[in-house]
């Protein structure tokens, strides 16, 4: 069995990184911030059609950078931008940043998942939590948590058939290498084991009390009206320990999206924003390979976690409620 061979990470333990969250309940929204005190060499992919995001021109190959201190995943579609600004001001009171003549520039990129509607359309993700994950840290917490807070799937018929999500953790160790995937999962479509193919959240028909296909919905309204561009986007992270530099991380992130792949039904389409970073401490020689097809398995299993820890919110059900487990 391929487990047998790998052993789990749990968050507390990976070296290099903090995940920090922060979440306003009350408006349904929230963020997870990626802490790398000591920088971290960061690649990214974009595969969905409608990203929210900052500073993620410095991470293309060409860009000089090699040095993020933070990824922030933040809910509240673009207005959850403003959280990096928080994050900033904690940073550059630690004195972590680059330095300049003019005091540290600390390096923040940012990706936001579309949740304004969910519970309130007019509280945000806004600077003061991002300062507050950074500076008052809680434990890492899957489902309705951090980015998770007001995260949904299975929304191609709208939210009268759609499921409560969340965020969600794996990680691997292989030999000295490890491996982890964090993510928010706010698809449009379904959400399945990667192991099992198993159905685990999405469209559900709440009155007869059964799931629907959202792949099958897309094709029957094809032609009609739809415009669901923004109302989803899955982002997330991958983090290793690997030795890569950003071209390198760059192509894992497009690996870890095979994760997505694995898991989502629909996945990068033009209503999404799907986003992936790939964040290395540099530390342990690796090989790209076996570290991008270890970030692919993590990610769809962060995947199905986050759906697996979600509870019921904002009048959605969740995977508990719905299956009894």
């Amino acid at each position: 069995m391929i487990k047998d061979v790998l052993k789990p990470l749990l968050p507390e333990e990976l070296e290099g990184f903090e995940l920090c969250s922060a979440e306003y309940p009350e408006y349904g929204t929230g963020i997870t911030v990626i802490l790398a005190r000591n920088g971290a060499v960061t690649g990214a992919d974009i595969r969905g059609g409608a990203p929210a995001s900052r500073e993620n021109g410095l991470l293309n190959p060409l860009a000089s950078n090699n040095a993020v201190h933070a990824v922030v995943l933040a809910g509240s579609s673009a207005y959850g931008l403003s959280a990096s600004d928080g994050v900033m001001k904690y940073l550059e009171e630690q004195n972590i940043g680059f330095p300049t003549d003019y005091g540290v520039v600390p390096i923040v990129c940012s990706s936001c998942l579309f949740d304004l509607g969910f519970i309130s359309g007019t509280g945000r993700a806004d600077s003061a939590l991002g300062y507050k994950a950074c500076a008052e840290p809680q434990p890492f917490r899957e489902g309705n948590y951090g980015a998770g807070c007001g995260a949904t799937v299975g929304k191609i018929l709208g939210a009268p058939y759609c499921m409560k999500s969340g965020i969600g953790f794996k990680g691997y160790r292989l030999g000295d290498l490890w491996v982890a995937a964090v993510v928010a999962v706010n698809a449009a479509g379904d959400i399945y084991d990667p192991d099992t193919n198993q159905k685990l959240a999405g469209m559900y028909d709440r009155e007869n009390k059964r799931f629907l296909d959202a792949e099958e919905a897309l094709y029957r309204i094809a032609g009609g009206t739809i415009d669901l561009f923004n109302q989803n986007t899955t982002i997330g992270a991958v983090l290793t320990n690997g030795k890569f530099d950003k071209t390198e991380l760059t192509k894992i992130a497009g690996m870890a999206h095979d994760g997505f792949a694995r898991a989502i039904r629909l996945v990068h389409t033009q209503f999404d924003g799907d986003t992936i970073y790939a964040m290395s401490t540099a530390s342990v020689p690796a090989d790209i390979n076996t570290a991008g097809t270890l970030a692919a398995r993590a990610m769809a299993e962060a995947i199905a976690s986050a759906v697996l820890h979600a509870e019921d919110a904002g009048g959605l059900p969740a995977n508990r409620s719905v299956t009894g487990r």
